[in-house]
């Protein structure tokens, strides 16, 4: 499978929403120095990082082991990333951000799990294992992604500052428009991939 590696990275930075998370990051390091809230971010990210890495590397070997086929991987890829657009286009009350607040160091949860290697984003990397050859380029564009999200989660309030929320809300109903966009084409690619597999093939894997 032909994927270009900046396709699946933006997709990826997309899933793990850095604009969207910034005002609930900021919710829940307010009590922090800046130096202890640049420490606890870089932490929580390498967390995340690490447990993206590890469900991109034995993604490949669970979906096989289940006995999942490549037009399965693609329409609940599809339908993944679409229910993930939906709640970027039309997030819940942000009402819940005033309690969010703290005391001392969150760990692993919620900055690293699920805010950064969320579900949407360990099912992406796992489908996306299924389909290379090679995880060289997935790791490539989970790093890209990975680096172009903590520089946004790093100057979060610089980009409060200057976006205020109303702009960082704006930026998130972008990304959701794009990454519906992206859902949709993966789904019709299931669908396409479906139609033309033989109804021979389709009956054995339904034996399965």
């Amino acid at each position: 499978m032909n994927i270009s590696i900046f396709a699946m990275a933006f997709t990826i930075f997309l899933l793990m929403d850095p604009l969207g998370n910034v005002p609930i990051y900021l919710a829940i390091l307010q009590k922090l120095e800046r130096d202890k809230r640049i420490k606890v971010i870089f932490r929580e990210k390498v967390i995340a990082l690490f447990i993206i890495l590890l469900f991109a590397y034995f993604g490949n070997d669970f979906l096989k082991a289940l006995n999942i086929s490549h037009e399965t991987i693609f329409l609940a890829g599809g339908i993944v990333l679409f229910v993930m657009a939906i709640k970027l286009l039309f997030p819940e009350n942000g009402s819940l951000l005033d309690s969010l607040a703290i005391e001392g160091e969150p760990l692993i949860f919620p900055l690293a799990v699920p805010l950064v290697a969320g579900p949407s984003v360990l099912a992406a990397v796992m489908i996306y294992s299924h389909q290379l050859e090679s995880l060289t380029i997935l790791f490539g564009a989970i790093g890209i992604a990975w680096i172009a999200s903590m520089a946004i989660l790093l100057g979060s309030t610089m980009l409060q500052k200057y976006l205020g929320i109303r702009g960082l809300k704006a930026l998130e109903r972008l990304m959701g428009l794009i990454l519906m966009l992206i859902a949709i084409n993966m789904f019709l690619k299931g669908v396409i991939i479906f139609q033309s597999t033989p109804k021979e093939l389709l009956a054995e894997r339904s034996l399965h």
